[in-house]
């Protein structure tokens, strides 16, 4: 195994113009399109990262609560994390999986690995121990660095059951393994190379899970150098980024790292979301730009503290993973200010599109529901069944092509060759356009209820019923039905010392959406469950209704 990868049909160039490829005109400014040719010479993540290093030696690249870490002493790290690893005899490809919170030593471990032309695989902080024992199996990981600080316990029986070739420590030695970072401090100064090639394994990834059993999703250097260039192309960010990490950098927090220091910024790093010290660091740091789930949005408009708090360094706040309420952005634009961009992709593809922040106006509230527009490079059709696209304003599937779509499911060929049916990749989302080109999702297409024969679709009524004062969050799934085969039922979240009742929310969506969308039954519950990635999991909510029992529709 020589580690190169096979690019996806769906990353080929095309014949054709991109179907829904927005054209922003001169709103591509210089340095964005200068930063899209400099990214573009060398693709690779080690190219990418070391050039930049070396460029702003003095500044600031990352900062936590007790320390800040110059671009320099990162270069110098990643070099002598590279002596560590090169000194394991590791052959190209070969699997290297890190389990840790934010911590800038760990991003570090990830570019002197994939420089080295090993790929990496990112365990989720918040995953379970039979998902990362799962995932380090199927990537057939051979080394594994644990924090040593926050997953001391795991990092213990992860050694005990994995069986792994190489386990250590990070942060701190531990009984699993020797401490990473002294034994790279022992090599004194090195300087980083850059070994990959463009078509090198660089990052194999596992889908969240929200709709069945995670996959590895494998990217080459030149797929993931393409996220790079196209999150400094279309996501507006600030001249002089203050970047505050507060999501797992593991997964899509971390891809806005390597943009920030590129424009010569600060990576501001916190270990999990606490709102107040949220709150506390946006003020102290003067952050200018940061990534929420909606989760973490809603918490943060609940919280006591907000409207005391001095947020006006925030320049942009990019929001994605699952949808937000419109009520709740409303309440955020008007509370917090016009900052608010909306993300959308998915571990197959990411980016596909973005919702501007001109296009978080508050006298346009039906752009409130689109995901955008696509991004630049990222050509998108929605198609039917049959795979014919379909008239503008009906549903149809995302399917797109671009650089950064994944090269493939690892190991899982069916399944690939599924996903790239006829040369596009299937995102599984059903949206509809209209006739500039915004984006509207419906729904997952494993979400779909089909109650009576008419098909529903759980976010346009998440939608509704998130719309009442009274509801904080909202989530709509099918259960068996006799009569119906599924029934719509509503699973809601209150606001804080809010009344409102079933009758009331089933009478909601009712007038809105009309008798076949409006729930059968409500329940209220304290809190939804959600994945490690902030999703709402369905899949758990589903799971007490359906036990033992078949699908009842077709």
């Amino acid at each position: 195994m020589d580690g190169r990868v096979k690019p996806s049909l769906a990353r080929s160039p095309l014949p054709n113009p991109p179907v829904l490829r927005h054209n922003r005109g001169q709103q591509h400014n210089r340095e964005a399109e200068e930063a899209l040719s400099y990214l573009q010479q060398e693709p690779t993540t080690g190219t990418q990262t070391l050039r930049t290093l070396r460029r702003y030696p003095d500044r600031i690249a990352f900062a936590t609560e007790v320390a800040r870490i110059t671009y320099a002493h990162v270069a110098n790290v990643i070099g002598q994390l590279q002596h560590v690893l090169a000194g394991l005899n590791l052959p190209r490809g070969a699997g290297v999986a890190v389990l840790t919170a934010n911590r800038w030593e760990t991003w570090c471990c990830s570019v002197a690995a994939q420089a080295l032309a090993l790929r990496t695989t990112p365990l989720h902080p918040l995953g379970s121990v039979d998902d990362h024992l799962d995932q380090l199996a199927d990537a057939e990981i051979q080394v594994l660095i644990v924090d040593a600080v926050s997953y001391a316990a795991r990092g213990g029986e992860l050694k005990a059951r994995a069986g792994l070739a190489h386990v250590f420590a990070l942060g701190a030695a531990a009984d699993f393994g020797p401490d990473i970072m002294q034994l790279a401090a022992a090599a004194g100064s090195v300087t980083a190379k850059d070994l990959a090639r463009p078509d090198d394994a660089c990052v194999l990834g596992f889908t969240g899970g929200t709709t069945g059993k995670s996959k590895g999703v494998l990217r080459s250097h030149s797929a993931a150098s393409a996220i790079t260039a196209a999150v400094l192309s279309d996501f507006e960010l600030p001249q002089a980024p203050s970047y505050l990490a507060v999501a797992p950098i593991s997964h899509v927090a971390g891809t806005k790292v390597l943009p920030t220091l590129i424009r010569g910024g600060t990576v501001h790093l916190m270990k999990s979301f606490d709102p107040e010290k949220v709150l506390a660091t946006i003020a102290r740091e003067r952050i200018n730009f940061t990534l929420f789930v909606p989760t973490m949005v809603y918490v943060l408009l609940d919280h006591p503290k907000l409207d005391a708090t001095d947020l006006s360094s925030l320049e942009l706040v990019l929001y994605g993973a699952s949808p937000m309420s419109p009520t709740r952005l409303l309440e955020g634009l008007e509370r917090i200010g016009p900052v608010f961009s909306q993300l959308y992709g998915q571990s197959e593809c990411y980016p596909i599109s973005v919702l501007r922040k001109a296009d978080h106006d508050r006298a346009s509230p039906e752009l409130f529901a689109a995901c955008g527009t696509p991004v630049a490079g990222c050509s998108v059709v929605l198609l039917d069944e049959e795979g014919r696209e379909v008239p503008q304003g009906e549903a149809g599937e995302i399917c797109v092509r671009a650089p950064q779509v994944m090269d493939t499911y690892w190991k899982r060929p069916e399944q690939t060759e599924a996903a790239f049916k006829g040369g596009w990749l299937h995102t599984g989302d059903v949206a509809r356009a209209d006739e500039r080109g915004y984006l509207y999702i419906v729904d997952r297409k494993k979400d779909m209820i089909v109650t009576g024969g008419f098909n529903v679709f759980p976010r346009e009524v998440e939608d509704a019923l998130t719309s009442h004062p009274g509801v904080a969050m909202a989530a709509v799934i099918g259960v068996p039905d006799e009569k119906w085969g599924e029934a719509v039922t509503a699973l809601i979240v209150r606001r804080p010392g809010a009344e409102v009742s079933g009758e009331e929310l089933i009478a909601l969506v009712k007038s809105r959406k009309g008798s076949t969308q409006a729930p059968k039954q409500v329940e209220f519950l304290d809190e939804l469950p959600t994945t490690a990635v902030g999703k709402v999991d369905k899949k758990v909510l589903r799971a007490r209704y359906w036990a033992g029992q078949q699908r009842m529709v077709g």
